[in-house]
């Protein structure tokens, strides 16, 4: 048995098990505690590729697995922290089940990325790690910021993030790839811009500077799309 071939799918296991207990966390009441599990999950997802690269052991059945992991990660454990804030505060009983629709776009978007060729150099949509992220982090933002916060943690509000982190997900935005081709300013202004702004960001407001972050680099796409194509 080659177990050099187990290593890249065991990470991905690690994964799938961080979603796992961050949705028994959330279940119990703790959502800052569950959302820290998604962070886990990230660095086990880039791991598994990294790994896989690296041992010339990437194949069929680890692709799966990973949309897999992902989906409960991904998708489902956000789905649950956007279900969980919403119910806490909604004076409509009904209302926070508008915020599964996440899960659902989020095993769209995987499905659909698992098929689409156009996405080997850059992502075509809002991966389902940074929609997950951004909801990880977005109760660090809401203390961070209180004012803000009393609103984007109110029901409606949850419920449109997941609407339109749904819609992201599988929209046809090409997103900044952080692939290198030369190091020229002119070339790459965009990707320096957006580094920077991360680093900037994630130094002054730490975790609570994700969600920022998250959107400047949909923003920053956008922008680069726009003048790329003039």
């Amino acid at each position: 048995m080659n177990i050099k071939s187990h290593i890249p799918n065991t990470v991905t296991l690690l994964n799938l098990l961080s979603g796992l207990i961050g949705i028994v966390w959330v279940l119990d009441g703790n959502i800052l505690s569950g959302a820290w599990f998604i962070l886990l999950a990230a660095f086990f997802d880039f791991i598994d590729g990294f790994a896989a690269r690296i041992l010339k052991v990437q194949g069929e059945l680890g692709k799966q697995l990973d949309s897999l992991a992902d989906l409960v990660s991904f998708g489902v454990l956000p789905g649950f922290i956007l279900f969980a804030m919403a119910k806490s505060t909604s004076q409509i009983e009904w209302l926070p089940y508008g915020t599964l629709i996440l899960p659902l776009f989020s095993a769209l978007r995987l499905a659909k990325f698992n098929l689409d060729d156009r996405q080997s150099d850059r992502f075509i949509g809002v991966p389902t790690p940074a929609a997950a992220l951004f909801v990880a982090t977005l109760p660090h933002f809401a203390i961070q910021w209180t004012k803000i916060g009393t609103v984007i943690t109110s029901p409606l509000f949850l419920v449109g993030i997941a609407l339109t982190l749904s819609i992201l997900l599988v929209s046809e935005i090409p997103l900044i790839a952080l692939k290198f081709k030369s190091f020229a300013f002119s070339k790459n202004i965009f990707r320096y811009a957006l580094i920077t702004l991360s680093i900037l960001l994630f130094v002054w407001l730490g975790l609570a500077g994700i969600p920022l972050i998250i959107l400047a680099y949909i923003g920053l796409s956008v922008v680069e799309n726009a003048t790329s194509s003039e």
